[in-house]
């Protein structure tokens, strides 16, 4: 007898034992297999566990996401009570010119952007994370990423040391067809797990590797994770926000604080200014940044 239970979106549906004629199947797989088998599964109690987790609410009601929109002259907070793509559209519009450098959380993609970037920390760390799950050709499939993701982050670095856009570009063409002749032969014989990542970096190689053509362009987004340490350090010690008001409150003083440190200025002469201004002695500060300097 099956039944049928809705979790948020997500149904699942649920029986009681394992039919005979199935316990019959299974006995007849190989152990590799089965692993894919579990595998799958695990896969599905994730996406169940992240969606129980979107319906909890916290003790006082007040669910909450701090969104970090950073650049090297300004770090700005929103305080959210969801992660959808809405929060990014009512933060930067319908439509963004520039390149977001993000991870890879499912919401940015398709949203209408420019061009995007996605954090190849992110995709390390997915890497790391496979060579050490059991399964088929895991293991060499996560230490192949693993080499090239080390190798683009290595000349990344030595171009913005030596700027020499010549050398560069030379590599990056070199290193194009070393990821298409290093991943290509692994996509038909990869298990469940290692098959899904390789068709993310196939579906979305121009933002895995936008840095490639454009070297200016950061291949992580270490700069925004930096940023949210000191929002991560409070949340620990105050055990997060009461309401929504003071979630907010919290994000502003936070996009002063790291705007302050971006651009070199005290954070204790900013708010005395801010303070006296508002007294009507002296000018309002400002924290917008001057992108012609």
């Amino acid at each position: 007898m099956k039944k049928k239970r809705s979790i948020g979106n997500v149904k699942v549906k649920m029986k009681k034992k394992t039919p005979q004629r199935n316990r019959e199947k299974l006995s007849q797989l190989s152990t590799e297999e089965l692993v894919e088998i579990i595998l799958t599964q695990q896969e599905v109690i994730e996406d169940l566990k992240q969606e129980i987790e979107l319906l909890k609410v916290s003790r006082d009601g007040v669910k909450e996401w701090l969104w970090v929109f950073a650049n090297p002259k300004f770090c700005l907070f929103r305080a959210a009570d969801t992660r959808s793509r809405a929060e990014i559209e009512d933060q930067l519009g319908a439509k963004y010119l520039g390149v977001i450098i993000s991870d890879d959380l499912n919401v940015y993609n398709g949203y209408d952007v420019k061009s995007q970037q996605k954090c190849l920390a992110h995709l390390r760390r997915h890497a790391q994370r496979l060579i050490k799950t059991p399964g088929l050709h895991n293991q060499p499939i996560g230490e192949a990423l693993t080499t090239l993701i080390d190798e683009a982050f290595k000349h990344h670095r030595i171009i913005r040391e030596t700027q020499n856009d010549t050398d560069y570009f030379d590599w990056a063409r070199e290193f194009k067809i070393k990821v298409k002749q290093t991943l290509s032969p692994w996509r038909e014989k990869a298990g469940y797990q290692a098959g899904k990542l390789l068709r993310n970096l196939k579906l979305k190689a121009d933002q895995w590797w936008h840095f490639l053509e454009h070297p200016e362009i950061p291949p992580d987004n270490n700069l925004a994770e930096r940023a949210l340490r000191l929002a991560v350090t409070k949340r620990k010690v105050s055990g997060g926000s009461r309401s929504m008001k003071r979630f907010q409150d919290t994000a502003n003083h936070l996009s002063v604080i790291q705007t302050c440190r971006f651009q070199g200025r005290s954070v204790m002469d900013f708010f005395s200014s801010a303070l006296k201004a508002s007294a009507g002695i002296g000018e309002q500060p400002s924290l917008l940044p001057d992108f012609n300097t």
